[in-house]
């Protein structure tokens, strides 16, 4: 039935002229019903950008101030004023990943403040899957709408980031990590995503993705940025991610986050269940984005057991390019286990990880926070040829 599709709005969108991005980014919600189908100019209203870490928005990593500038303005303009925002980054604090990222200039500008994701308290959803309870940022808890301001990229866990996993910063501070822990392969980890997206359903209004300049490649901080020109808008996470997977020839069954969240209610992934609207999609098309489209294959790799050195070359790693590691131990930090799978060390006068492959869970948070690119996802030879033919 036509009337239970789920509707996405591809617009394309050349630069990030700030009233061009305004433009687009109106039109595109207009033909969605208008922002008044979404928001009340009662309800206080949480802008919720990616803001995985401070990088100069021309890297690609973060959703960029124009677009965040964009929603407010049509926020305002229709007397929407009760504007905050806010994210937990994986590295460093909110207020200074924002303001190396453009969004505290923008948000000074329009008087909106910064709400408190550095802070929260223990949430008990009974109705989770996988997870019955969430540590969630106060400055989400505070508000009654969230608008979901996503940024198109590459992941090394769930192969993309997008509409579903932006909802990941509501989780504040190390929390994120634990999670990690708790949910080291891609399978689980998606379906506790997921939930967290089923907790959050009642304040998920709308969901906007930047993929103006997107990032490709070794994602989700140390791709490469590459022009898509193009804004993506719906109020269905799954539906955005899925439209988006099919724009860089992705087949979304490769992504757990599209699959578990069909599976699990949260939104339509099928193209017979998804009314696109806008421009058409074939003028966006990307065949040749660097992305990995493999089948995320759990079954295999958990199916191995405890046989720790078969895995070690079988199995996907994080793998260290020592000419571009500065030693700086980001990548230790950020491992979430308690007894640490990388371990810096000396050799010849300069500190280098050291990856303990038998602890290693394969959430790729060293490779995620890693500044400098240096470490990437490989996969052994006989992997290739066995796990993930």
């Amino acid at each position: 039935m036509e009337d239970n599709k789920s509707r996405v709005v591809i617009m394309g969108c050349e630069s990030y002229e700030s009233n061009l991005v305004y433009e687009k980014l109106k039109s595109a919600i207009d033909l969605l019903g208008g922002i008044e189908a979404f928001v009340s100019k009662e309800e206080k209203v949480l802008l919720k950008p990616n803001l995985l870490r401070g990088r100069n928005p021309e890297s690609a990593t973060t959703t960029h101030p124009a677009v965040f500038e964009a929603m407010i303005r049509i926020l305002k303009e229709h007397q929407i004023d009760n504007l905050f925002y806010g994210d937990s980054p994986g590295i460093g604090s909110p207020l200074g990943a924002a303001k190396e990222s453009g969004l505290t200039q923008i948000a000074e500008k329009h008087k909106v403040p910064m709400l408190d994701f550095s802070h929260g308290k223990t949430m008990d959803f009974y109705l989770g899957l996988v997870k019955k309870r969430f540590e969630i940022a106060n400055g989400v808890l505070e508000s009654d709408v969230i608008i979901s301001l996503a940024k198109m990229k590459t992941h090394g866990l769930t192969r993309i980031t997008g509409a579903v996993k932006n909802q990941f910063g509501c989780v504040y501070g190390l929390n994120k990590g634990t999670s990690h822990a708790c949910y080291p392969d891609a399978l689980s980890f998606s379906k506790m995503i997921v939930d967290l997206n089923r907790f959050l359903s009642p304040k998920l209004r709308l969901f906007i993705m930047d993929g103006i300049l997107a990032m490709e490649g070794n994602g989700p901080a140390s791709g490469t940025a590459v022009l898509m020109k193009v804004l993506l808008v719906s109020d269905d996470p799954v539906a955005l991610d899925a439209t988006y997977a099919r724009m860089i020839n992705l087949d979304p069954t490769f992504v757990p986050t599209i699959v578990l969240g069909e599976e699990m209610k949260l939104g339509n992934a099928s193209e017979e269940s998804i009314k696109l609207l806008g421009d058409p999609m074939e003028k966006f098309f990307n065949p040749n984005f660097d992305v990995v489209r493999e089948q995320v294959d759990e079954k295999v790799v958990s199916g191995l057991g405890s046989l720790t050195k078969i895995k070690g070359i079988l199995v996907r790693k994080p793998v260290v390019d020592k000419d571009k590691c500065i030693g700086c131990g980001i990548c230790e930090k950020s491992c979430p286990l308690e007894k640490k799978a990388i371990k810096m060390v000396q050799r010849k006068r300069r500190s280098y990880p050291l990856y303990y492959y038998d602890r290693c869970i394969r959430c790729y948070c060293c490779q995620e926070m890693c500044p400098e690119g240096a470490i990437s996802i490989k996969t052994p030879l006989l992997g290739k040829l066995i796990v993930y033919r």
